[in-house]
């Protein structure tokens, strides 16, 4: 068996490959991501077996799936998720959840699936850590159209954990919405500290700051000190450590909430160039494709079952925007970026594995979807967008303006 040391240098190389063969693609049409999953695969235990999971990996896989949700947090504008967008986009994924329970409970009669509630979940889940990248390096973040993707990503991302941590978990319904109400206490407890120590004039924001450019780097170690403290809050609580990372996220934008360009620059180039490629591809060691492709008509039944379940939903909802009155195009670009799953589908499918209410096998396929999505639907997104410049050209309309 591959030693750890073995595994992470192929790990290492496969990081610094995807990116430039990614490069040489026309448009981008290929995400790093996509490249760093299938190169995961082929060096991982099903197929070459030049790499494995082991405690070293896991622990780096772990950081690298916290700083993603991390990162997405931090990225998440309150004021626009608490607005029209943001509840049009909780509307449309309760929408969703509903016709998930509702496709999957029709299918468990037949058989045909099990662990249904996990199935369900991961139907209506959205990557936003995973578009964040290719929405910022297409330029649609700031735009109108990035905005709504944004919304319905992180809507998408932060109720299923939620339902995750109240319909999966070993404990009651009762007891398990007990356990997530403690958990939001103990979060914004812990926010409540960087507010009342960082408040303008301490003599501890002065420290700090001084020491943000020095080798102490003060403010990148506080970032990861929040971070690790939450995902333990979380764990202890027995809750994923993706809601203890989100929260993390959501806490560093209130403490800057007109952000800091040093600091996520450096946050960056420690999370995207070093950790979170590594859960991308330790995500990829982790698919059966031998599973796969023995069951190539439940991987396109969960990817229909997808588009309907989440990309219809969000079309529709996206149609009757009489705001932003986006094109047709744009409305099924939206769609597609939304119906882009892959760390939740991981995260749920591991629980149900680990519970087992799901077959490694069956894991295998799920995940295997979500990377298609990851995949395909991006790059018809791109595809899609052509030359248009209708997206461009919202970009500096304030949200609030499109609220009026």
């Amino acid at each position: 068996m591959p030693s750890s040391e073995a595994s992470l240098f192929w790990i290492a190389v496969i990081a610094v490959l995807a990116p430039l063969l990614a490069g040489f693609v026309p448009r981008r049409l290929v995400p790093e991501v996509v490249l760093l999953l299938v190169l995961g695969m082929v060096v991982g235990p099903n197929v070459l077996n030049w790499a494995v999971d082991g405690s070293e990996v896991d622990l780096l896989r772990e950081l690298g799936l916290g700083m993603l949700f991390l990162l997405a947090g931090f990225e998440i504008d309150v004021e626009e998720i608490t607005g029209r967008g943001g509840r049009r986009a909780l509307v449309t994924w309760l929408f969703s959840l509903g016709a998930a329970f509702a496709a999957v409970l029709l299918l468990g009669h037949t058989g045909a699936i099990t662990a249904e509630i996990a199935v369900a979940i991961a139907l209506t889940s959205t990557a936003l850590g995973t578009l964040l990248p290719i929405l910022k390096d297409s330029g649609l973040q700031n735009t109108a159209l990035g905005r709504t993707v944004m919304n319905h990503g992180a809507i998408g991302e932060l109720g299923p954990v939620v339902a995750m941590a109240v319909l999966l978990g070993s404990r009651g319904d009762i007891e398990s919405v007990v356990v997530l109400a403690l958990f939001v206490v103990v979060a914004v407890a812990v926010g409540m500290v960087p507010l009342w120590v960082f408040r303008e004039g301490s003599r501890v924001l002065a420290v700090v700051q001084r020491g943000s450019d020095t080798t102490a780097q003060t403010t990148v170690r506080l970032t990861m000190l929040l971070l690790i403290t939450l995902t333990a809050v979380a764990t202890a609580f027995g809750l994923d450590i993706i809601l203890g990372a989100f929260a993390a996220g959501f806490i560093l934008r209130r403490v800057m909430p007109e952000g800091d360009e040093q600091l996520e620059t450096k946050l960056g180039g420690l999370a995207f160039g070093f950790l979170i490629p590594i859960f991308f591809v330790t995500s990829g060691m982790s698919i059966d494709i031998a599973a796969v492709l023995s069951a190539p008509g439940a991987l396109v039944a969960f990817l229909v079952l997808l588009l309907l379940v989440r990309g219809v939903p969000v079309f529709v909802a996206t149609r009757l925007d009489r705001v932003d009155n986006f094109s047709t195009r744009e409305q099924m670009r939206v769609a597609l970026y939304a119906t882009t799953g892959l760390p939740l589908i991981v995260a749920v499918t591991g629980v149900a594995v680990e519970a087992g209410e799901m077959s490694s096998a069956n894991a295998s396929i799920l995940v295997a979807a979500g990377a298609i999505t990851v995949l395909a639907l991006p790059m018809l997104a791109t595809v899609l967008g052509g030359d248009e410049a209708s997206a461009a050209s919202r970009t500096h309309r304030p949200p609030r303006e499109q609220e009026s």
